[in-house]
């Protein structure tokens, strides 16, 4: 395994794409690209918690704003233009993103303040949105205990949704509207908490874990087919052609999230036994 980068803040959301993974560092508002001889630069600079991003069908890089409560697009000048609304779906903001082959971008956020903790009761305020090309957002599936990492299915016709807190990856069919169906458990992961999450040509997917330090491989089911240990918190992996990526850091638990300073954020990569498929992949 090849440490990439090293000294950085929170860094998550990786992403493949021009041949580069590109990742944001959250605690810096930064988002960078990296080349593999471990080469970093700045895409663009925005403060905001969470910094997650996706790329839209025609290259657009599409960020989730948190201060502004909308999704942004990168512009060829270098400036962020809104391109859709999200102040309707929840007081707490948004999560994470993926876009699909169609451009239906899906959203997701926990639905309550994550330094306080989750409510009570065994029906959860979290959700997933899907915002049209249109720019118009509606929630599309809702009771997950913690939405994380999303991926779509090469064949875009599956939503996979990281639970955090129930320890689960969860299915949905993706219907011709766009909308969400057939809730069902795509992976139980016994004591892991899902972060980011990616798939593979092989129908597997990846999940990073921060409390176990680690990441890994599974079948449909939940069968583990690999492991990668880490010695920090995994946030998130990328799947590139013939690799596999990690961003991670020192986490310091939820309630320091906002005075620590001592994350000495990584980018590792990894040989992985499949290339990268679906959405976020391999696709410009």
């Amino acid at each position: 395994m090849d440490v990439l980068a090293t000294g950085l803040g929170l860094v998550e959301s990786p992403r493949w794409h021009d041949r580069r993974l590109w990742f944001s560092d959250w605690t810096a508002g930064r988002i960078l690209r990296i080349d593999d001889a471990g080469g970093l630069d700045e895409v663009v600079r925005h403060a905001s918690l969470p910094l997650c991003f996706d790329f839209l069908p025609d290259g657009r890089l599409l960020l989730v704003s948190g201060p502004e409560r909308a999704l942004l697009t990168l512009e060829e000048d270098g400036s962020l233009s809104r391109y859709a609304d999200l102040s309707a779906l929840s007081p707490y903001g948004c999560n994470d993103i993926v876009v699909d082959g169609r451009g239906n971008a899906y959203v997701n956020g926990a639905g309550f303040d994550f330094a306080q903790g989750p409510p009570p009761g065994d029906r959860q305020p979290g959700f997933v949105a899907v915002v049209r090309p249109d720019g118009a957002a509606a929630v599309v599936a809702d009771d997950i205990a913690f939405p994380n990492g999303m991926a779509v299915t090469a064949d875009g016709r599956t939503l996979v949704v990281a639970d955090s807190y129930r320890s689960q990856l969860l299915g949905f069919d993706i219907g011709d509207d766009a909308t969400l169906s057939n809730r069902r458990v795509w992976a139980e992961l016994g004591g892991d908490n899902p972060d980011g999450i990616c798939l593979d040509a092989d129908g597997a997917a990846w999940y990073a874990d921060v409390p176990h330090q680690h990441c890994v491989r599974v079948a449909e089911g939940g069968a583990v087919l690999a492991t990668v240990d880490l010695d920090r918190g995994g946030f998130a992996c990328m799947l590139g052609d013939s690799d596999l990526y990690v961003v991670g850091a020192r986490w310091p638990g939820a309630a320091a999230l906002a005075t620590h300073a001592d994350w000495d954020g990584r980018v590792w990569r990894v040989p992985a036994p499949a290339a990268g498929a679906g959405w976020p992949g391999p696709h410009l």
